[in-house]
């Protein structure tokens, strides 16, 4: 049975008004990995924070770590990840707050986040990861986690996404590129999630550069439905920032995405 949702057109900033009364409402969850760094999962997962919160559900956005800042006009260092997901959830204001729980622990080299964290004499704190993610599940009903690179990437010493993925419990949305090759690296991804125990919810294909102009970016669709049993929820185009929650495949998965974590598994 489908659940129903509330439509809102002003919703709030979730972690700040919540009762307690709320934050022990059902708390589900959705970790949006990718088969690459560079994919478009950031997007894809602050489109799909938008879309909650539009129909005025409680959802939060969390980072683990992010390393590969940039730099403003002051010269101030910023991580592009964060703001696009602190913003998703409606902040404008540049709240410090709530942009360092969206992403807790951020490092400047653009590398692995083990490996920045080394280059800066640092390192990720595991247990901090952990704890920022029950702070959400406290506060919201629904968590999108997005990790950092690929699902094997590492993001502790010793850990990958998949592992944090593992301890969260949380099932994957994997975020593929769309053109030649992706076959591989989405099958990989799948399998190497699947020997770990994690759910798999289904694979969108997303042609983040603009430039997947090959036969493939029409047959990978297909292919991918035939070599695995994990649904194709999404292709989307190369589209401008913002505009998959106009885009009506979005829209759909969005749905369909809404159904899966909210209906009981078998």
């Amino acid at each position: 049975m489908r659940r129903e949702v509330r439509h809102s057109r002003s919703p709030s900033l979730i972690p700040s008004i919540m009762s307690d009364a709320e934050s022990s409402r059902e708390f589900y969850g959705c970790f949006v990995t990718g088969t690459d760094t560079g994919i478009g999962k950031t997007f894809v997962t602050a489109a799909l924070v938008k879309y909650w919160r539009d129909i005025g559900q409680n959802v939060g956005a969390y980072k683990p770590a992010a390393s590969g800042c940039e730099f403003d006009s002051s010269g101030n260092p910023f991580w592009s990840d964060v703001e696009i997901l602190t913003q998703a959830l409606g902040d404008v204001s540049g709240d410090l707050t709530l942009r360092e729980r969206v992403c807790p622990q951020t490092f400047s080299p653009p590398l692995a986040p083990p490996y920045a964290a080394r280059a800066e004499n640092r390192r990720v704190d595991s247990q901090r990861m952990l704890e920022a993610a029950e702070w959400w599940k406290a506060k919201v009903n629904c968590l999108f986690v997005e990790g950092a690179g690929g699902l094997l990437s590492p993001l502790t010493e010793g850990g990958s996404n998949a592992d944090f993925a593992v301890q969260l419990g949380l099932p994957l949305l994997v975020v593929s590129r769309l053109g030649l090759g992706t076959i591989n690296h989405t099958l990989l991804t799948v399998e190497a999630a699947e020997r770990r125990g994690l759910r798999v919810l289904g694979i969108v294909l997303n042609d983040a550069t603009g430039q997947a102009i090959d036969l493939s970016t029409q047959s990978n669709p297909h292919y991918l439905a035939e070599l695995t049993r994990v649904p194709i929820l999404g292709v989307f185009p190369h589209l401008p920032e913002g505009d998959l929650l106009r885009y009506p495949a979005f829209l759909r998965m969005a749905e369909q995405l809404l159904i899966m974590l909210t209906q009981p598994t078998a």
